[in-house]
């Protein structure tokens, strides 16, 4: 069927036109091959649309039902041109989201709340996710996501990036005897310590620092005996004394004020970890996807990521 509405685009012009060769001049066609466009309208609909003479042509009653049915069809498709257009404009419409939970309060629920004040029409659905999930299947428009990003087909625009920082409550610094003044001397034994991760991380997790002053390496790794798909339990785990943690800086600096975590390698500092906008649009994403990939930056840059 959606090969015939060309033809019935076609037909309503001859119609309003009045004749074959006025819309034939009108859209820049032979008349021949708009006959023909007619003639095979008439077959695959098995009803004979216009009764035509050397003169004059006439709706038959068929004709003029289909007629009518054209025109609504056309109002449709203007409609969707110009609701289209306006949302270039006026940016519009559904937006789905899917971030990790280390982002949502600090960075994507913040910023998605500006742009939406901004334009009230725009209704975002921000979904919480540390896996990588699939984009077309799952009808995400826009995925942010940690770490480095693997070649694929989906278009990937780096927003930003965040320090990491080792951490535990100080009770359990005391209980460890961990001495964070001199970590490299005593590397064997606080890799046996107990380390809580995110599932996203596996059960083998390495960091590679570079010491501030004297720029001496160190590797840190650690097996995981504790685990969250969420940043927030790996927190509050962390803080109850269950063990050592990579924490964001930005999510371990209120809890550094007021004493419940500590950074117990304060003298080091590892490479930051990339964050990137990822959606399936190609060259061409919606405005709606370009204009919350800006805002997400832009809130972004405004935290205090590196400590």
């Amino acid at each position: 069927m959606m090969n015939y509405l060309r033809h019935m685009a076609v037909f309503a012009q001859v119609v309003e036109f009045g004749s074959i060769s006025a819309a034939a001049e009108a859209l820049n066609l032979s008349k021949s091959v708009i006959s023909q466009q007619l003639k095979t309208l008439e077959q695959q609909l098995g009803v004979r649309l216009l009764n035509r003479t050397t003169r004059r042509q006439v709706l038959t009653p068929a004709g003029r039902d289909f007629y009518q049915s054209c025109q609504t069809m056309r109002q449709i498709i203007e409609q969707a041109w110009k609701d289209a257009q306006e949302t270039q404009e006026h940016p519009m419409g559904s937006l789905r989201i899917s971030a990790p939970y280390a982002l949502i309060e600090s960075i994507i629920a913040p910023a998605i709340g500006q742009l939406v004040s901004e334009h009230n029409r725009i209704c975002p659905t921000i979904l919480s996710n540390d896996e990588r999930v699939n984009l077309l299947e799952d009808e995400i428009d826009l995925a942010i996501r940690v770490g480095e990003m693997p070649s694929s087909d989906l278009r990937q625009t780096k927003i930003g990036e965040f320090n990491e920082v080792l951490c535990a409550s100080p009770e359990y610094i005391e209980k460890n005897a961990l001495d964070t003044n001199e970590p490299i001397k005593s590397i064997e034994h606080w890799e046996k310590l107990d380390y809580i991760a995110n599932t996203w991380q596996g059960h083998r997790i390495q960091h590679r620092g570079i010491h501030k002053e004297t720029n001496a390496e160190m590797i840190l790794s650690f097996t995981a005996s504790r685990f969250s798909n969420s940043i927030s339990a790996v927190i509050a785990m962390a803080k109850a004394g269950a063990g050592l943690a990579w924490v964001p800086y930005f999510l371990f600096e209120p809890f550094q004020k007021n004493g419940e975590l500590v950074n117990v390698v304060p003298e080091y500092k590892f490479t930051p970890v990339s964050v990137y906008a990822v959606h399936p649009f190609g060259n061409q994403p919606s405005t709606l996807v370009k204009i919350a990939i800006k805002a997400i930056k832009k809130t972004f840059s405004q935290l205090n990521t590196s400590g």
